[in-house]
């Protein structure tokens, strides 16, 4: 497995994602990471760690694109950027994935360019793990295609309930198609022709329909499909809430404790790792004819380790295979 790792993206780069790689080499003999970014400092920072360099390439890249960038102009203008350049590679085969904490916008356009899509996928979208009270679902898509169509939709029904399968472990995969209403007859007209697609083609012994905004926490379904900006809007939303939530928790019991405060403080943190982004690694976006994960901004060493991990495992399940054979099955036209 050889993955190019977007060293320059993330709020904190490039040092969590060389320490990250350097760890995931460490766990996986089978694994090889190419660093893109600043050649110089990447040596400099590799040469500091001791690590041998047994497994690691540097390839270098001139520019990021910010968090305060449109993506498409920052693309245009420095189109030897590190996220270009790991997309560059994927697309000429000299690696089988990609992985960046850096601008999501921007690692979205740069795949959308190379027009690197599985044979039949209409539209690539992000899959997202989010935690439920009784396991976790699949949230998709969370902010590629703000401008879905239904057949987009149905579409990240087959791809989420592949994922959910293969890599979260889920049996027997339940799709809903988030709405703000669970009857028949909700929604916009996009939605409504989604759930007529859901409804009727092969996957509707999987569709169990309409699922409100407080389904997904509640685990209704396993995999919740949505266009790009309601994903992205409930992704953070939840975010926000989460955090408040567990803060306002910790500082009311664990202050009100005359003992026993360093038990509860553990369980408490121990709790609020179902909902940080470091323990998944990242969210994949799929229907690339390739693999590509997006890490969060403020991603650490250990979730870029897991990004990587989470790389291999979609190359050891074959979810780029199956996705194509779904899709032919179920084609839409």
């Amino acid at each position: 497995m050889r993955t190019a790792l977007d060293a320059m993206g993330g709020d904190h780069a490039p040092q969590p994602n060389i320490d990250g790689a350097i760890a995931a080499l460490q766990g996986d003999p089978n694994l090889e990471v190419v660093l893109v970014g600043d050649e110089g400092l990447l040596e400099d920072l590799v040469g500091k760690s001791g690590y041998s360099g047994e497994r690691l390439e540097i390839r270098h890249s001139d520019g990021v694109v910010e968090m305060c960038e449109k993506p498409t102009d920052a693309l245009r203008s420095k189109p030897n950027c590190s996220i270009a350049v790991c997309w560059q590679m994927m697309a000429s085969r000299d690696v089988d994935a990609v992985v960046s904490a850096g601008h999501t916008g921007a690692v979205v356009a740069a795949g959308l360019r190379t027009r690197l899509f599985l044979k039949g996928v209409k539209r690539p979208g992000i899959a997202v793990a989010v935690p439920t009270i009784v396991g976790q679902s699949v949230l998709m898509d969370v902010g590629a295609n703000p401008a879905a169509r239904p057949e987009h939709l149905y579409q990240y029904g087959i791809m989420g309930e592949i994922y959910a399968r293969e890599v979260l472990e889920v049996e027997d995969v339940r799709v809903g198609l988030m709405n703000i209403g669970s009857e028949d007859g909700k929604g916009t007209e996009l939605v409504q022709e989604a759930h007529a697609l859901l409804s009727t083609r092969p996957l509707k012994d999987r569709y169990i329909g309409n699922v409100e905004g407080r389904g997904v926490y509640q685990g209704e379904a396993d995999v919740i499909i949505c266009e790009g900006f309601v994903g992205n809007v409930v992704l953070k939303v939840s975010e926000g809430v989460a955090q408040m939530m567990l803060g306002t928790v910790a500082k009311t019991v664990v202050e009100n404790l005359s003992s026993e405060r360093e038990h509860a403080g553990n369980l408490l943190r121990k709790m609020s790792q179902r909902f940080v982004h470091n323990e998944s690694g990242g969210a994949p976006l799929l229907g690339i004819d390739g693999i590509c994960i997006i890490g969060h901004g403020s991603s650490n060493a250990h979730s870029i380790t897991n990004a990587l991990r989470v790389a291999t495992t979609f190359r050891d399940r074959r979810i780029n295979s199956q996705i194509v054979e779904a899709i032919a099955a179920h084609k839409v036209s």
